[in-house]
């Protein structure tokens, strides 16, 4: 699977269970997230960030970027989450504390702060109000360490813009799945906007995806969701070579992927989807991104 093109995956949960060969706390498989990773870095990876979801997972997160130069991480708390800034004897200011003390610590290894931001097609797990003052609670916390901001935005876009407005950070709404006319308005911000199989379903997340200035897309794979599946208005563009042999969990083999369990692999995929429909030559395309990630992330 060599490959000349220079890619970064910005957002990988590699801290999944999956990860770990355990699915709904049931183990299928050993443990094969090295296999994972070495599919990586053959495809013409050359860095992936983890994605920290809460205390927790930042803090997993930074352990397994502590295992390899080519990993980092994300510190922050995940919308759907943010209950926990007061759950178990937990205080807003104790949470927000400990968020402070993992990016102090590991400065060479957090690159952003996130996955923060609003989400409200998940309103059952965290109501809009708690989720928009642990949102500000994060954006305050950033006031200190001025990292790129990873955001998470699910049919909140209005209330997204409005917060962030208030604040001169730069970052990534990423897995976006909005209009144009959403981008936009983050773009004018000094937002990227990053892509992933979420962000190409439809016909019309094409159109969008089309549509957006170059010099703003980033691709992730947000790993092991928002796979490419043969439903979506984007498999058609992607390249046979890059649809790799894959098995059920229970027949689990180390040299194949896992139907469902997306990898950072399938990036190739995103940047065939993108190049396609923006009608663009993909090694020039893939530069572009790759030179806009260091941008952000890591200059």
């Amino acid at each position: 699977m060599a490959n000349t093109r220079k890619l970064i995956d910005i957002g990988a949960n590699l801290t999944d269970s999956m990860y770990w060969g355990i699915y709904n706390g049931s183990k299928k498989h050993e443990p094969d997230l090295s296999a994972v990773l070495k599919r990586a870095w053959d495809c013409g990876l050359t860095k992936t960030i983890i994605t920290g979801g809460n205390l927790e997972e930042s803090q997993k997160a930074i352990e397994l970027a502590n295992s390899d130069d080519r990993l980092y991480a994300t510190v922050g708390c995940h919308p759907t989450r943010c209950l926990e800034f007061e759950r178990d004897g937990e205080t807003p200011s104790g949470y927000i504390n400990k968020l402070k003390n993992l990016i102090t610590a590991n400065t060479t290894k957090v690159v952003a702060l996130g996955e923060c931001g609003l989400d409200y097609d998940r309103l059952q797990f965290c109501p809009k109000e708690v989720q928009k003052r642990c949102f500000e609670y994060q954006l305050e916390v950033n006031k200190d360490f001025k990292l790129p901001l990873f955001l998470h935005c699910r049919n909140s876009a209005e209330d997204l813009y409005e917060i962030l407005s208030l604040y001169n950070f730069r970052g990534v709404v990423h897995s976006f799945d909005g209009t144009i006319e959403e981008a936009n308005k983050f773009i004018d911000l000094g937002y990227y906007i990053g892509i992933n199989g979420c962000s190409l379903k439809t016909l019309e997340n094409l159109n969008t995806v089309a549509a957006l200035p170059e010099n703003k897309i980033l691709l992730e794979t947000d790993s092991p969701w928002c796979e490419v599946r043969p439903t979506h208005a984007g498999y058609k563009y992607i390249s046979t070579q890059n649809i790799l042999p894959s098995v059920k969990k229970e027949k689990w083999k180390s040299d194949q992927l896992i139907k469902s369990r997306n990898e950072p692999v399938n990036i190739r995929q995103i940047l065939d989807i993108l190049s396609s429909v923006r009608k663009t030559d993909a090694d020039t395309l893939c530069q572009i991104i790759y030179d806009n990630t260091n941008k952000l992330f890591f200059s």
